[in-house]
Order: C-alpha cells, then structure tokens, then sequence
C-alpha cells in the first residue's frame, strides 16, 4: 500500500461537468446571474464530485477542474505579464470519424512575467476544507510553465521586455516556484503539472512544427525539463508532485501521435518528480520499453484506461497490460489511472457521467486485486 501520491489507483484531474454548472457558466457568461450565483453552483457540483470520488475508493480527490474554462490557460492568464490576444489559434484534433477544431485565443507574454496572487488559491482552499478529516488527499492540478512557451513560441514574446530570453525562463521558473511555494504554505501536498509539450515532442510533426518556428526541436526538451526542475527546486518538504503528459485531449479527440521514445531517457532521469502520469490507452503512445529508464524511486502511473469512449475496458486486459509494462519497470514502481482527464476542457469527452464512474471504480478494484490497495 503506498501513503504518497501518486497513489496506486488515481486519476488525472478533469471531470465531466454536470449540466446544471454547465447551464449556470452560460448565465454568468449571458449576465443572467452573477458571480456568487455561479459559485454556489460550482460548490455544490464540487462537493458531489469529491463523493464520487471518494465513493470510488480513490485515495486522492480533485475540484473536476469545475472552476475552469480549460485545463491550462485559466492558469495562465492569471500570470503577470501574460494576456489573451485578438489572435485566434487553431489545433487541429484527430478521431475515428475526421478531424475537428479547436479554437483558442493566442497569448501575448507583454511585460516581465511574475506572480501576482497565488492562482486557483481559493479553489484549493475549498477542496482542502471540504476534505479535511476524510482521509483522501486533495489534488491541485495546474499546466506546466512549458506550456506558456510550447503554444506560442518566440513570437509569443514582446522582445522588447525580452530582448535577452534567458531572462524570460528565469522569470517564469521563478512566477511558478513562488507559486509552488504559496501552495505549500496553504496545505497542498499532491501537486500535479499538466504538460502537453513533453508528449508531442515524440511526434515527428510536432518537431518540425517547432523546427519551423524557429525553435530548436532536437533539444527543447531539454529546456522544459530544466524549467521545470527550476520552478521545483525550493518545493516545500513533504509536497509529492507528479507530471501528467498527454497527446491532447479535446472532444474525445488527439493531437498528436508516437511513443516516448524521444524524450523518455532525459525525462526520466533529470525531472525531479515523485511519479509520471502517462497516457497508455492505445498504439498511439508506442510500447512500454521506454520505461526502462524510469530510476528507482519514482512511480510511473499508467493511464491505460481510456477517457476518450465510455466502453469499460476489461480487469484481465488491464492486467496483461500491467504485466507487459512491468518486464521494464518493477511492479512496485507502477499505478494505474486514466489515461487523461475526462474533460480538459468545459464540453468534456463522449461518455456519459455514468461511465465516468465506472472507469474510476474500475481502476480502484484492479489496483486492489494487483497491489492490494
């Protein structure tokens, strides 16, 4: 049985919204109700969340990401420094019946980048009281800082706050190891950075996308492993954080495709995190040989069950696929998870709230018929 996070039954984050937050976000947006309407509602879908969670059996319960527009730049725009821009970006998203997209506002770094309130400080707050005495530990989620630079790029950056950008990544290791800090201070013990970047780097597309733009594709990741460290580096003692890396999650759909092989033995050695979230639900993330480099000491986390289709996936399957993982890593280093969160962004994947539940009390009852907890 382990007592950190991550936990051998555990999930990424995001849950599907029920309707009636999703029908108050519309009416916030309309100006039909105001703010603290909408916060009731946000509390009570959360308090119903944690239940499920927790009558799931899972040792770790997060808010669903109910707060949020998205599982990243609700974060972001709440830096310093940083805004939304008229500019709309496109991603293009895969699944079996075509292609969709998804459209977001492009970000301008456009003043010196830093903290300026502890982001996401109240939603913690809540889920840390809601919880308080229950023995599941509450888990904050945030986008890793390499996902302000992944999306946008140089051009993202106003060169004349930045003429030296070596200056912009220590400003934004600094702005997250405040932050980190700040969370440590009001409780957080299970920490978790979302990173998109770290995943599509293995995708050949990916790379000369980035090559295109004027990045260096052959080492980026080099550079977001060292960020990340950076922005960990002053961590409060007894914070367990872990990395979640996926190939996008939107509608049910993916951005990206190829194994870890590119980046896997960097990743795993360098980054100082106690575990890695990795999405395992089918060949698009390639086998598991890249998890011989995982070192003793850190936890590999799975995410074999898939959130993208409400079909359960059977307990003899996950366990084959447990099984051919650990001939790379022991069996002592693993969890099991979903492979992403069930709704990155508000609109949510293609399964019912039904079949979400299921999913998690299906990775909870193989994790205890596995490890026995």
């Amino acid at each position: 049985m382990r007592q950190t996070p991550p936990f051998r039954a555990d999930h990424v984050g995001s849950l599907l919204r029920p309707p009636e937050l999703l029908a108050a976000r519309a009416d916030a947006a309309a100006g039909r109700i105001d703010r603290d309407r909408l916060r009731e509602v946000e509390d009570a879908a959360i308090r119903e969340v944690i239940a499920l969670q927790r009558e799931a059996g899972l040792r770790s319960a997060t808010d669903g990401e109910f707060r949020r527009t998205s599982w990243h730049m609700d974060f972001i725009y709440g830096l310093g420094g940083i805004s939304p821009t008229d500019e709309q970006i496109k991603v293009r998203f895969h699944n079996a019946e075509g292609d969709i997209e998804f459209t977001t506002a492009a970000l301008r770094v456009h003043d010196r980048v830093r903290l300026e309130e502890t982001i996401f400080a109240d939603a913690f707050a809540f889920l840390r009281d809601e919880l308080a005495g229950t023995g599941v530990t509450p888990k904050l989620t945030i986008p890793s800082p390499n996902m302000v630079h992944y999306r946008g790029g140089p051009a993202a950056i106003d060169p004349d706050v930045y003429p030296d950008i070596e200056e912009f990544w220590s400003d934004l290791s600094a702005a997250y190891a405040e932050q980190v800090r700040r969370l440590g201070e009001l409780g957080c013990r299970y920490l978790q950075f979302d990173d998109t970047s770290l995943a599509y780097l293995n995708d050949p597309a990916q790379r000369r996308m980035i090559a295109e733009r004027g990045d260096d594709a052959d080492h980026l990741h080099l550079r977001y492993i060292k960020q990340l460290n950076d922005a960990l580096a002053g961590r409060p003692e007894g914070m367990a954080v872990t990395t979640h890396m996926c190939r996008g999650n939107f509608r049910s759909s993916w951005t990206a495709e190829g194994g870890y092989d590119f980046v896997a033995e960097a990743l795993f050695n360098e980054l100082n995190v106690d575990g890695f979230f990795l999405e395992y639900d089918d060949e698009r993330s390639g086998g598991f040989e890249p998890l011989r480099f995982v070192p003793k000491g850190k936890q590999v986390v799975l995410g074999l069950v898939t959130t993208k289709r409400g079909e359960l996936e059977s307990k003899d399957h996950l366990k084959r696929r447990i099984e051919e993982a650990s001939r790379h890593v022991p069996v002592e280093q693993i969890c099991l998870s979903p492979q992403c969160g069930f709704s990155s962004t508000v609109e949510g994947n293609a399964l019912t709230r039904e079949e979400q539940a299921a999913k998690l009390r299906l990775i909870v009852e193989v994790a205890e018929e596995v490890w026995g907890s």
